[in-house]
């Protein structure tokens, strides 16, 4: 079996040599002063302990969720639920060396169920596919065969549809490796589900690693042609644990480029500089110091630079706590979003309320409405390939 090569051309005349080809990269080093997939040392392999289970409560359906805890050495932990794959915590120190949790979510599984959730729909921590973002009027042509998808986000298609795979029973396994521990989730798409052509199979495994990184490794096949774009929706706070929003957080995102949008939020085909714009992160930002001049706040596809292999996607510091967190990929490009649309009506974790701006997402992804776009790099898997995407959070602190 070859593994998927998601080569194209980007807009605007972009050289060849920006030609995409990140889904058949194994876990690599990254040579960006970020995160490595470094061999192990004594403390990886001491720490490197199975994950412990609990339960998190019914699903709607009756399906019992479990949460899983990864832990490191440092006291660094990660909670997963097998519904949805949601990331529900994410436990790590400021600068005193006190932990706190840097994740949106809730106390147990009905938080993510609730009509007022739902009716918000903000993807808090979840696995998002089978397509990540937008897909314009619910519809695509696929080898001559037009698919309609559930138009859930207005006239467009939104993560997947109505129930896309952060609304699913995940199968998990719980394990470690010389990096760390493990939680293996797998989850089979079936033919026509959600209007998507294929029986896919997607694997996803979430490592907490000894240098307080946590890993996410996305592997998928399928038995027909099929868009696939495969993404976390984690909602990150860096100073969480005293309930602040995220206005302060300084972020650096090294894309010289974003996609355009119309007012649907889906790409007009431009590839506009961010030179001299408040799409600018190629410096230092804080998210606040620009955003009013965004309508509704960002939410956003960045065209991140020298996208082959492992590269750097985004770096955030918030001065109030020291925490920093660096991001790099294999995908071609970042959704920057600044939780626009939380109203206040969640009630999150220990009663916290989420109001706009309460949270961040960096969502590594191939570009919004690539089926329909093809100067954009494919998203098309095929039959005999396989899709291989990596993301690393990492995190650390700045005195």
């Amino acid at each position: 079996m070859k593994k998927f090569n998601r080569a194209g051309l980007l807009a605007g005349g972009i050289a060849a040599s920006l030609a995409f080809t990140a889904c058949n990269q194994q876990p690599a080093t990254n040579t960006e002063g970020g995160t490595s997939a470094a061999a192990p040392d004594s403390t990886q392999t001491s720490a490197a302990a199975m994950p412990t289970s609990s339960s998190f409560g019914k699903t709607n359906a009756g399906a019992e969720a479990q949460l899983f805890t990864l832990t490191n050495a440092h006291g660094v932990k990660a909670t997963i639920t097998n519904f949805g794959g949601t990331l529900t915590s994410l436990m790590v120190p400021d600068k005193d060396g006190k932990m706190g949790d840097v994740i949106l979510g809730f106390d147990n599984v009905s938080g993510y169920q609730s009509p007022e959730f739902l009716k918000s729909g903000p993807y808090f921590g979840a696995l998002i596919g089978r397509y990540g973002n937008r897909i314009k009027g619910g519809k695509f042509t696929l080898d001559g065969k037009e698919y309609t998808l559930a138009k859930n986000n207005g006239p467009n298609s939104l993560h997947g549809g109505k129930v896309g795979f952060d609304k699913v029973v995940w199968d998990a396994k719980p394990g470690s490796s010389a990096d760390g521990q493990t939680l293996t989730l797998t989850y089979n798409s079936k033919d026509g589900e959600e209007g998507y052509p294929g029986n896919l199979a997607v694997t996803v495994v979430y490592t907490l690693t000894a240098d307080d990184a946590l890993r996410i490794d996305y592997t998928a096949t399928t038995d027909k042609a099929t868009p696939v774009n495969l993404t976390n929706h984690a909602y990150f706070n860096l100073n969480h644990g005293v309930g602040k929003d995220i206005l302060g957080h300084e972020v650096t995102l090294p894309a010289d480029r974003y996609t355009v949008v119309d007012a649907t939020l889906i790409p007009t085909g431009e590839l506009k500089p961010v030179k001299g714009t408040p799409f600018d992160f190629t410096t230092p930002h804080t998210i606040g110091e620009r955003i009013g001049q965004v309508p509704g706040g960002y939410d956003h596809n960045w065209v991140l630079n020298n996208p082959s292999g492992m590269h750097a996607a985004a770096t955030v510091y918030d001065a109030a706590t020291g925490r920093t967190m660096e991001v790099t990929t294999t995908e071609p490009g970042i959704q920057f979003y600044t939780g626009n649309f939380l109203d206040g009506t969640l009630k999150g974790k220990g009663g916290t309320v989420y109001g706009k701006n309460s949270g961040f997402c960096l969502e590594t992804q191939h570009f919004p409405d690539s089926p329909n776009q093809p100067s954009f790099p494919s998203t098309i898997l095929k039959p005999g390939d396989t899709l291989k995407s990596t993301t690393i959070y990492k995190f650390g602190v700045r005195k």
